[in-house]
């Protein structure tokens, strides 16, 4: 007994000494639901972390079919899922917090903020990996934010059918849903537009958008790709002919993602 005394304080300094005085901390989990797919953290190269679009109330989000396409097509990356604050999918998991009304209502300071949080938490554990965000419609809308925001969380991002000029979109929208008085309300929403000017210079960004849909017309998209060109940011915009809303089914979206990711530099072990 005597022995087993005497060993315990001096592994625990040599723990100390070779942390620096501190012992290896271990990442918390992170504030929002996720799903991991793809390879171990000690093994990606890159970590690609999805962010939904908007639901109305009741609808459940499934991304999962993406999430595989994606980690099928980049085997030596992880793929993970979130759920939005207050968002669920079909297999019953749901986020903390509370969703906004539908009405680009839900791109808040603090929304995003927790979507952050979350993406911080995912790169402590894949410390060796680039992060590449992928945001549908809404989602795309908070990663441009969380872009602009934090410029420290993420290395690269694709935007799916973007909002990315919000008023100018809400206000096509106001005019397009009967009756539009939810699209005319004030809202704390944060627009990409406004939030640019923080983006990394060395991020890069992929921009893809139907050139059939309704929702989120390309034009939205497009101003917010050129306002990153202007600021020398390395933009890819695509424009998909005869594809509407559900941009994200298109294979050109992995492959869009895919090229992205492999100009951007590997990340220090």
């Amino acid at each position: 007994m005597r022995s087993s005394l005497i060993l315990l304080p001096l592994l625990l300094l040599a723990a100390c000494a070779s942390g620096n005085g501190k012992l290896p901390a271990t990442p918390a989990a992170p504030p929002l639901f996720t799903e991991t797919v793809g390879t171990p953290p000690r093994d990606a190269e890159t970590l690609f972390v999805l962010v939904h679009g908007d639901g109305a109330a009741g609808t459940e989000i499934d991304i999962s079919g993406f999430a595989k396409s994606l980690a099928s097509a980049e085997p030596t990356s992880a793929v993970v899922r979130l759920l939005r604050p207050g968002y669920a999918d079909g297999a019953g998991n749901q986020s903390p917090g509370a969703r906004g009304a539908g009405a680009g209502d839900d791109y808040t300071s603090d929304r995003i903020a927790v979507v952050g949080d979350t993406i911080a938490v995912l790169r402590q554990r894949y410390r060796g990996a680039r992060v590449v965000a992928i945001g549908e419609g809404g989602g795309a809308a908070i990663v441009a934010n969380l872009a602009g925001l934090r410029s420290d969380l993420i290395d690269g991002m694709v935007l799916v059918s973007c909002p990315c000029a919000l008023p100018e979109w809400r206000r096509y929208m106001a005019g397009r849903e009967k009756p539009g008085d939810a699209w005319r309300a004030k809202i704390d929403s944060l627009d990409p537009l406004q939030t640019a000017g923080g983006i990394a210079p060395t991020l890069r960004a992929a921009l893809i958008s139907g050139a059939d849909d309704k929702t989120v017309p390309a034009r939205f998209a497009r101003s917010y790709a050129e306002a990153l060109s202007l600021r020398g940011i390395a933009t890819d915009f695509r424009i998909l002919p005869e594809q509407g809303s559900h941009v994200l089914s298109d294979p050109q979206v992995i492959e869009a993602t895919r090229r992205l990711a492999s100009a951007l530099p590997r990340t220090p072990q």
